[in-house]
């Protein structure tokens, strides 16, 4: 979508234009800092709030990926989802529960070397696993991108596994609500 108005702009056509790729690039490389940055900050940081706030920069940088790859209701229903409920929700949580949120010295400190190991080798596993499965795959140009072709393949082909997961995430907000009933 960024290219497309950069395109738009110029004057230029987003397929063929190379300053357009050029930009769509230098717009992934910073957001893709932004997002590192922040990540490795809300993993080091020893107020949980703070940890929660830098999520937000994260989840905001994945929705800001989405619109570069032209998904803006991805993006759309990343922002709303994720930053305006689930962040929402973790921060009532974190407020309402009696935990510290000041700095206090751990036992976590002498386990930094060990963590960022461990963290090293996942990211290489991972994407090493990643590489390896989708070498050869090819974008399916068919897939639905409009608001109502994705509805209507969500209430109509995926109507099953839509229904599990929202008596799945029932299950859960029950199961939480009864939880914090027996700590009153």
């Amino acid at each position: 979508m960024t290219g497309f108005f950069l395109s738009q702009i110029e004057g230029l056509d987003p397929l063929t234009s190379g300053e357009v790729l050029v930009a769509q690039n230098v717009f992934f490389a910073l957001i893709a800092l932004v997002m590192i940055l922040a990540a490795l900050r809300m993993v080091t940081t020893e107020n949980i709030v703070h940890a929660a706030l830098y999520l937000v920069i994260v989840l905001a940088g994945a929705a800001g990926m989405f619109i570069l790859l032209g998904a803006e209701f991805v993006a759309v229903t990343q922002i709303l989802v994720y930053i305006g409920a689930i962040i929402v929700l973790f921060l009532f949580g974190i407020m309402l529960t009696k935990g510290s949120f000041g700095t206090e010295e751990g036992e976590f400190r002498e386990r930094n070397q060990m963590a960022v190991l461990v963290g090293v080798l996942i990211v290489a596993v991972t994407s090493g696993s990643f590489i390896d499965s989708f070498r050869d795959a090819e974008l399916n140009r068919e897939a639905p991108s409009t608001t109502a072709e994705i509805g209507d393949t969500i209430f109509g082909q995926f109507i099953i596994p839509f229904e599990a997961i929202s008596v799945l995430l029932l299950a859960a907000l029950i199961g939480s609500v009864v939880i914090a009933r027996r700590d009153l």
